[in-house]
């Protein structure tokens, strides 16, 4: 008989953390090695512990699960990922899946689907909730949005370009993650048909988009 699955459960609700350590208990392939309440401690705790699998919450107080699902891959933990939200939009599940989470699941899924996820994840394998895998899917099937207009928030990120902020001082200065961030910088490459920051800018003040560019 192989060894348990080692679980780690990061989520800043003890009802809910309390909620799936009492249903892993049941379950004698997974074993319950610690549970974290931001993302800081779940990336302390893993290094520490050596988890297989991380169950992993997005919005968390102190550090986000987009952000320590980064850091944990920054450093090299093993650890597979499998999100664990309510949450289930593109600007969600892409920054999530782009920072090196395995999986993405959502707090309604069914206990077993639960379970077969985790064991999935100990594999190495994608465990995607069918909405998010449907969202996906239809994310590489469209065409690259090369036209229309930019929405407020890509706007927003640009503008903060625009003036000379790195992609960190964006984010914090609009209270969202760095992948978050390159979401939308990415969007905006492809709606205004450049490849980088500085043709983007250059092409958003040809548009108008950003009003007259300021001469020294």
């Amino acid at each position: 008989m192989s060894d348990p699955i080692k679980l780690l459960i990061a989520d800043d609700h003890p009802v809910v953390r309390d909620g799936l350590s009492s249903m892993f208990a049941h379950d004698p392939e997974v074993t319950v090695v610690g549970e974290a309440a931001d993302g800081a401690e779940a990336v302390r705790l893993a290094e520490a512990l050596g988890p297989d699998v991380i169950l992993m919450d997005l919005r968390m107080a102190g550090m986000d699960g987009v952000t320590a699902i980064g850091e944990l891959t920054r450093r090299g933990v093993p650890a597979r990922v499998l999100v664990l939200t309510t949450y289930d939009t593109d600007s969600h599940v892409l920054p999530a899946i782009e920072a090196g989470a395995t999986g993405y699941l959502l707090k309604d899924a069914p206990r077993d689907e639960l379970l077969r996820a985790v064991r999935s994840a100990a594999r190495g394998e994608a465990a995607l909730s069918p909405s998010v895998a449907a969202r996906l899917m239809s994310r590489l099937r469209a065409p690259a949005p090369s036209t229309g207009p930019l929405s407020r928030r890509e706007l927003e990120v640009l503008r903060l370009v625009a003036a000379g902020h790195t992609n960190r001082e964006a984010a914090a200065r609009l209270f969202i993650t760095e992948a978050t961030v390159k979401t939308h910088l990415l969007n905006v490459y492809a709606k205004l048909d450049v490849n980088d920051r500085a043709a983007a800018v250059a092409e958003a003040y040809n548009r108008g988009l950003l009003g007259a560019p300021e001469h020294p």
